[in-house]
C-alpha cells in the first residue's frame, strides 16, 4: 500500500488557526465504521451518543513550554567567551537522560556539535546554557543543559507552546494568553515534574470541558487515563513512499494499574473502549501487543516505549470506538484511522468534511468513530 493513496485536497482556508470561541464548541462528524454512514453533530452531545458501561480512555500528558530562542554562543572548542553569533530556534521533543534533550533547531544546517546556546528571558539575561551534543538527519540535535535548580520553571518562564507549523501567525501571536490555556486538555498533568511532558497536545482531548466530563459520568461512561508523550514523530513528515517503510520515533507512555483493569474488565464484558485521540489508541494497542507476546492477554500496569505503527490490515485488540481530529494528507494518523474504520468510509467522510468546512487539524473540528 502507497502513501500516496492517503492523499486529499485540502484548501487552506479550513486549517483552524485559532481554537473555537469556546472550548467544546466544535462540530462532530459521527462515522458508523461498519457502514461508512455518517452524521453532522456537535462535541457537546458525545455524551449522548455514547451509553453507560462505555469505557473511555484519556491522555493526561501536559504539553511541554518547549518553544524556545537560543543565540549561538560558538564551539566549546573555541578559546574565550565569543559573542553570539546568531539566533536559533529550538523545539524540545523529549528528554533522554539527565539535562539532555532532543530537540528541532532552525536553522539546523549551521548548527553543529559543540556549539553552546545561551537562553535568556525577557529582561536579557542568561538563565540557560547548552551544548550541542549530537546530531540526526533531519535537523534533530541532542543538547545537553547545565544543570539549573529547577529547570520546568524556568521553561514555563521563557519557553512558548510548540504549537504546530500549520498554525501560520506572526512570531508576536504564538504564544498568546489564549494558546496556553487552549492548547493544553483540562485534564493535563498538573505543572511540575519532568515524567512525561509532551511536544505537542494530545489534540482529541482540548475539546472536552468540566461540564462534558460531569455530563459523561452522569451518563454512566466509566473515564480512565493513560499518559503518553507525543514526541518527535508528530512534526516529522512521512519520506517514504510505502507503508511497510515507514518507522515511527519511540514515545514514552505509562499505563496505570486503575486503567489496566478497568481496559481487562470491559473486553471480558463486552463492553466498549473509547480511546479519546490516537495517542490512547496507539497506546492501548501496543500494550495489548505486549500482553499477547507475553502469554497473558490481561493488560498491567507498567510503563515504556511504543513506535508501534497501525496501518490498514492491522486488527485492533482493545479499542472499538475512537474520538479524534482531522488529520494531515498522507500522514501516519490518517493512515491510523483508516486502519480502524477502513480506507475508504474515512476517506469519503474527509471529502464531505471538506465539502461542510469543517475545520481541521488541532485546533480543529472531530470525528467519532463507532
Amino acid at each position: 500500500m502507497l502513501v500516496s493513496e492517503f492523499g486529499f485536497d485540502l484548501p487552506e482556508d479550513l486549517i483552524a488557526q485559532t481554537p473555537p470561541a469556546v472550548r467544546g464548541a466544535s462540530r462532530m462528524l459521527v462515522v458508523d465504521r461498519a457502514t461508512g454512514g455518517f452524521v453532522d453533530d456537535v462535541f457537546l452531545s458525545l455524551p449522548d451518543r455514547l451509553r453507560a458501561g462505555d469505557l473511555l480512555v484519556l491522555n493526561d500528558s501536559r504539553v511541554l513550554p518547549g518553544r524556545l530562542l537560543a543565540r549561538r554562543a560558538g564551539l566549546r572548542t573555541q578559546e574565550g567567551s565569543p559573542e553570539p553569533t546568531g539566533a536559533v530556534e529550538v523545539l524540545l521533543t523529549s528528554a533522554v537522560g539527565e539535562n539532555e534533550w532532543e530537540a528541532l533547531v532552525r536553522p539546523a544546517k549551521k548548527l553543529t556539535v559543540g556549539e553552546r546556546l545561551l537562553f535568556a528571558d525577557n529582561a536579557g539575561v542568561v538563565v540557560l546554557r547548552a551544548e550541542v551534543i549530537g546530531a540526526g538527519e533531519f535537523g534533530e540535535r541532542r543538547l545537553r543543559f547545565e544543570p539549573v535548580a529547577d529547570f520546568f520553571e524556568v521553561l514555563e518562564r521563557i519557553g512558548s507552546l510548540p504549537l504546530p507549523p500549520y498554525i501560520r501567525r506572526r512570531r508576536d501571536a504564538l504564544n498568546t494568553a489564549e494558546d496556553r490555556e487552549r492548547y493544553q486538555t483540562v485534564y493535563a498533568q498538573a505543572q511540575g515534574g519532568e515524567e512525561y511532558r509532551s511536544a505537542a497536545a494530545p489534540t482529541a482531548g482540548l475539546h472536552f470541558t468540566p461540564e462534558v466530563l460531569r455530563a459523561l459520568a452522569a451518563r454512566g461512561v466509566e473515564v480512565v487515563r493513560v499518559t503518553l508523550q507525543v514526541g518527535l514523530g508528530t512534526f516529522q513528515p512521512v519520506r517514504v513512499a510505502a507503508l511497510k517503510d515507514i518507522r515511527l520515533h519511540a514515545e514514552r507512555y505509562t499505563l496505570p494499574e486503575e486503567t489496566a483493569s478497568a481496559v481487562n474488565r470491559a473486553r471480558r464484558e463486552g463492553r466498549r473502549v473509547v480511546a479519546a485521540g490516537t495517542t490512547v489508541t496507539r497506546t492501548l494497542e501496543h500494550c495489548a501487543l505486549e500482553a499477547e507476546r507475553a502469554g497473558t492477554g490481561e493488560l498491567a500496569e507498567h510503563s515504556g516505549e511504543t513506535s508501534v505503527f497501525l496501518s490498514p490490515g492491522y486488527r485492533f485488540r482493545v479499542v472499538t470506538g475512537l474520538l479524534t481530529n482531522f488529520h494531515l494528507p498522507e500522514s501516519t494518523l490518517l493512515m491510523l484511522v483508516s486502519a480502524f474504520a477502513g480506507k475508504g468510509h474515512v476517506l469519503a467522510a474527509y471529502t464531505h468534511a471538506v465539502r461542510e468546512r469543517y475545520r481541521f487539524f488541532s485546533y480543529g473540528d472531530c470525528m467519532l468513530l463507532l
